[in-house]
Parts: C-alpha cells; sequence; structure tokens
C-alpha cells in the first residue's frame, strides 16, 4: 500500500526480506533542513531511523540514525559523512542482513546499523521531511 503527499510516503504490509535493497531516490528541497527515512516494523518499532540534518536541532550537516522500540527512541549514533546539498537529486540503499542494516548513499559512502529489534523483515517504511521522493523501489 502507498499513502504519498509531496514531502511524506508510507508504505506498509511490506514483507520485505533480508537481502532486499530499498531504493529511495528523491530531490533534496532548495531550503531543506532535514529528511528521514524509517524502515522496520511500523511507526512504533523502527529498525532504521535515517534522519539527514541541514540546519535542524543545533544539528548542522550531520547524519543522525536510530531504533525506536514500541514508541521509546535508542541511543542515536552520528554519522559525520554528509554528503547532501539543497536542491539536488539523492538516492539511498536500504538493505536489511541479519544483525546489521546497510545503508549506501548516492557517492558510493556506505555504513552499518545495528538491527536492534531483531528484525526478520521490513513490513514499514515511512519518508518524511524536505525531500520530494521520486521513486521506491525493491530490488
Amino acid at each position: 500500500m502507498l499513502c504519498s503527499s509531496s514531502v511524506e510516503v508510507y508504505l506498509w504490509e511490506l514483507n520485505v526480506k533480508p537481502g532486499t535493497k530499498i531504493k529511495v531516490k528523491g530531490d533534496i528541497l532548495p531550503d531543506a533542513e532535514l529528511f528521514r527515512i524509517n524502515v522496520g516494523k511500523n511507526e512504533l518499532n523502527i529498525g532504521l531511523h535515517f534522519n539527514p540534518r541541514f540546519n535542524y536541532l543545533g544539528d548542522y550537516n550531520i547524519i543522525v540514525c536510530n531504533a525506536r522500540t514500541e514508541g521509546t527512541w535508542g541511543t542515536e549514533e552520528r554519522i559525520n559523512h554528509f554528503p547532501y546539498v539543497p536542491g539536488a537529486t539523492i538516492e539511498v540503499t536500504i538493505i536489511l542482513e541479519g544483525d546489521y542494516i546497510r545503508v549506501k548513499l548516492h557517492d558510493s559512502h556506505e555504513f552499518t546499523f545495528p538491527n536492534r529489534l531483531n528484525l526478520t523483515k521490513i513490513d514499514h517504511v515511512g519518508i518524511y521531511g524536505d525531500m520530494n521522493v521520486r521513486q521506491v523501489d525493491f530490488e
């Protein structure tokens, strides 16, 4: 199922198996503060909260990652690699790989985030913030 507007996309009942690539392509808005891609079971149980921040709550040009269990956020991890520019078209690839979730950025940079929820599949993808989503693919 899909519900979208210019800056929000929700996909649910996905049943995405480990090893499947979730590719999100979009255009960062010219006055962007942040955007978020959440993957997991649902909005209360997020295995990966991927949150590039241009200028938000005192954070500048940093990627914040986290997980949420039954509505409670865990400890943030911060990635200093920040390849984003307002107005640019980007792609983010997310892959559930057992004990971790792999994230590949459009500039070929990769990192992993621990699978804190022990997900065996991804049922929910939510994309919010200052990015117009062009396409979401599953490969």
